[in-house]
């Protein structure tokens, strides 16, 4: 129990310590801060701000122009080959295809009746 008591005493004035130390910094913290608002504010006397470049409706032009020369090349060169041309089935060889598919369904209409 006497030992439980002497740490928690030594604990209280390592805190204490720490407190005091802390309330120490505080105030030097705000000696600073006091002596930052004290300093005068410099005034820029005389100084013009810079001047935005504006460039002219040409200028812009110009500029256009070459980028959209430049997308033409650069399109021009990344042409895809036209796609063959489908081929087309006669008349013909429909009705043929279309009497063979009349006939396998017939054939499945049958299988299913008999079912």
């Amino acid at each position: 129990m006497k030992e439980t008591i002497k740490k928690l005493k030594l604990r209280k004035a390592a805190i204490r310590t720490w407190l005091a130390q802390l309330h120490a910094e505080d105030r030097q913290i705000e000696r600073a801060i006091k002596a930052i608002r004290a300093l005068p504010v410099p005034v820029s006397v005389g100084v013009q701000p810079t001047k935005k470049y504006k460039m002219s409706a040409a200028g812009r032009r110009a500029i256009a122009a070459s980028a959209k020369a430049r997308w033409a090349k650069h399109n021009a060169a990344n042409v895809a080959p036209a796609a063959p041309k489908k081929r087309k089935m006669s008349a013909a060889t429909k009705a043929k295809l279309a009497a063979a598919q009349k006939a396998r369904w017939a054939k499945i209409r049958a299988a299913q009746a008999k079912k």
